[in-house]
């Protein structure tokens, strides 16, 4: 993994860059979601399992979720991976993540989608953490782009 600095913007606080997944992972990734709708879970079974480390993957898994524990449990892997790679990014707990660097919306995706899923099993102030947070990671939180089933509830 290439190390990449953490931006210091003056009169802001630093931002974040994830690393893109390896050619291999990302190419896995690509395949998994182009197979047919009835294989798709089964594909990004797969490539969670070469590639645990991938929030975006875990994000893509726990879209396909059967219920939502399942969703809420893949969603939550992919929040601790995501974290894992910003702290390994230089991330040291503040600054911006922004859903601007392609790069970075697996972890974002992840912690949408945790917090949508902890709405959905009643564990509110998980919810709450993770919409704060999410404002915090991106000042321009939430994109127009974000999958609509990540919304957060009304």
């Amino acid at each position: 993994m290439t190390q990449r600095p953490v931006g210091i913007h003056r009169g802001g606080p630093p931002e974040t860059v994830l690393d893109p997944p390896s050619p291999e992972a990302a190419g896995a990734l690509a395949e998994a979601l182009a197979s047919p709708p009835e294989e798709q879970r089964a594909a990004l079974s797969a490539v969670v399992a070469r590639w645990p480390r991938s929030s975006e993957a875990w994000s893509e898994l726990a879209r396909l979720g059967r219920d939502p524990i399942e969703r809420y449990a893949a969603y939550r892997v992919g929040y601790h991976r995501g974290l894992d790679q910003l702290r390994a990014a230089g991330w040291r707990g503040t600054g911006l993540v922004r859903w601007a660097e392609p790069t970075n919306r697996g972890f974002l995706r992840s912690v949408a989608g945790l917090g949508r899923s902890a709405a959905e099993i009643g564990e509110l102030d998980e919810a709450e953490r993770c919409s704060v947070f999410l404002r915090q990671l991106d000042t321009q939180w939430p994109p127009g782009d974000l999958d609509p089933h990540l919304c957060e509830p009304s």
